[in-house]
């Protein structure tokens, strides 16, 4: 029978590499079908690959930290049956070394050639890189002067096109030197950090905690944050949670939160602003027809990740209760899937749970706002009633919206901040579970 090749698999639209986190089997050992032998990130979440076949692994082509593109054979299998046992048979193939594939990308930056490995004067470059630079007419000394915002500084597709587009002219090229500097040229010195030996301590980041510093100093390097508050009285929405969460658990044996309420809230006031749900691609502004609303999850390691209700529009508060329940227990047991962490287009963040009044959200690129809701604190108020002015106890609590300033001016997001206060204030009492 012929050789399997055990690719990299597809882990959603917008992924196009993972990295290798760890190999659960070497060469020589025996998988059986659909066991894990692969342990994968992308910048959304973790995952594990299955074999497609069952067999003995004959070949592992790349190594731990490796980032792979997807489609590319990371192994070979040999899915012949094991003779006269597993153990003799893997004893059999033991000796074989665990090879790693060369990048055979025949692709040159104009006045440059690459090296096969992908590595241009000491900086790696992907073949997707190299191809969006040749295609731009980029210099070698011009892609190595752009700052990489992915892991270990390494350069990505959006940074190649946000140089691209604030590009004057081109660099000239330079003869290279024998060594390559990676210390990137600044005009103001790095601040020196004291340090005490034995008293203070160094904690290196995690992969997750790079990706995520990552993306919030791309998010702030892209869009013009603007912040916006409110102040919303959701004292009928805490009395109706309050009457219902028990009968809500007895009946559909699931807890209810304020999370599925405000999900709804954000939904229906998307359907009023529209251009909210968008994203921005260089010159154009991309409207989504989906309404996904991530929401931010905090994970057992204490970093968080954005898992989405999808069409979150066309659900009613049991439907996103039920939803969110179900993404939070995954999230905390790290059993998200990548479809659970894609494709959002509006995110919250409830900044209240760690007792925060407010907070100044920074927007989960591509997107163009998030929200943030604070802590529900109970105060005396000044109502309006049929009476004349009174003071009362009510449950008052702030929201703010960062938006992206290119897109969304301050009409367009203050008014669809006040369209969710405005919802969650008229919450309907009647609602039923």
């Amino acid at each position: 029978m012929a050789i399997t090749e055990f690719k990299m698999p597809k882990m959603g639209e917008s992924i196009s590499e993972a990295t290798i986190i760890s190999w659960l089997k070497n060469v020589g050992d025996f998988v059986d079908a659909e066991e894990t032998i692969l342990e994968v990130a992308t910048d959304k979440v973790d995952s594990e690959v299955p074999s497609p076949v069952s067999g003995i692994i004959t070949e592992i082509r790349f190594k731990k930290d490796d980032v792979v593109a997807v489609g590319t054979v990371l192994a070979l299998i040999s899915p012949l049956a094991p003779k006269g046992g597993i153990k003799d048979d893997a004893k059999s193939i033991s000796k074989l070394e665990i090879t790693k594939s060369i990048h055979n990308s025949k692709v040159s930056i104009p006045n440059n050639t690459s090296s096969p490995s992908g590595r241009l004067g000491g900086e790696f470059l992907s073949p997707l890189i190299i191809s969006i630079a040749q295609k731009e007419n980029l210099s070698l000394e011009e892609v190595q002067s752009i700052s990489g915002s992915g892991t270990d500084g390494r350069i990505q597709k959006s940074d190649i096109f946000n140089y691209l587009k604030n590009r004057k002219y081109p660099l000239k090229s330079v003869p290279q030197p024998t060594t390559y500097n990676p210390q990137p040229t600044t005009y103001y010195p790095k601040p020196k950090i004291n340090y005490v030996e034995g008293k203070d301590r160094i904690i290196e980041m995690d992969r997750m905690r790079k990706m995520i510093a990552d993306h919030m100093v791309y998010s702030k390097q892209t869009s013009p944050h603007v912040t916006s508050y409110i102040e919303v009285d959701v004292t009928n929405l805490v009395h109706w949670r309050n009457e219902n969460k028990d009968k809500f658990q007895e009946k559909h044996n699931e807890k209810l939160t304020f999370t599925p309420i405000f999900i709804e809230a954000v939904a229906k006031a998307i359907e009023d602003f529209p251009l909210i749900n968008v994203s921005v691609d260089e010159k154009n502004i991309i409207v989504h027809k989906d309404i996904n609303i991530g929401m931010a999850t905090a994970l057992p390691s204490g970093n968080l990740i954005v898992s989405v209700v999808k069409n979150a529009n066309e659900k009613n508060v049991i439907q996103i209760a039920k939803e969110v329940n179900h993404l939070a227990e995954s999230a905390r047991n790290n059993k998200l899937k990548p479809e659970q962490t894609q494709g959002s287009t509006f995110t919250i963040s409830n900044v209240g749970t760690f007792g925060s009044l407010m907070g100044t959200p920074i927007i989960n690129q591509p997107e163009v706002a998030i929200l943030a809701l604070g802590i529900i604190k109970k105060r005396p108020e000044v109502i309006t009633t049929e009476k004349g002015d009174e003071i009362a106890i009510r449950s008052m609590m702030y929201l703010s919206l960062s938006f992206d300033h290119r897109v969304v001016d301050g009409f367009l997001g203050g008014s669809f901040l006040r369209k969710i206060g405005d919802y969650l204030e008229q919450f309907d009492m009647n609602t039923t579970i």
